[in-house]
């Protein structure tokens, strides 16, 4: 157990926000030319999908945070 305090949670913290504005902002500039014709359901899946893929690599960058290691 961690009994001081580590440099990698705020920086990881602010890393995560910064990269979620990025995923965020490229996301909403290139989906809608794509797929803005596409009927609302099927623009609601890839949505869903897009929403859910920045998830992936989240386990290994919180436990980036908490040990230093990435696995």
């Amino acid at each position: 157990m961690r009994t001081e305090p580590t440099w990698r949670i705020p920086v990881g913290v602010l890393g995560l926000l910064a990269g979620l504005l990025v995923y965020t902002g490229l996301v909403a500039l290139v989906a809608p030319p794509l797929i803005g014709e596409w009927p609302a359901l099927a623009q609601g899946v890839v949505y869903l999908a897009l929403g859910l893929i920045w998830l992936l690599p989240l386990r290994r960058f919180l436990i980036w945070m908490e040990t230093g290691r990435w696995g």
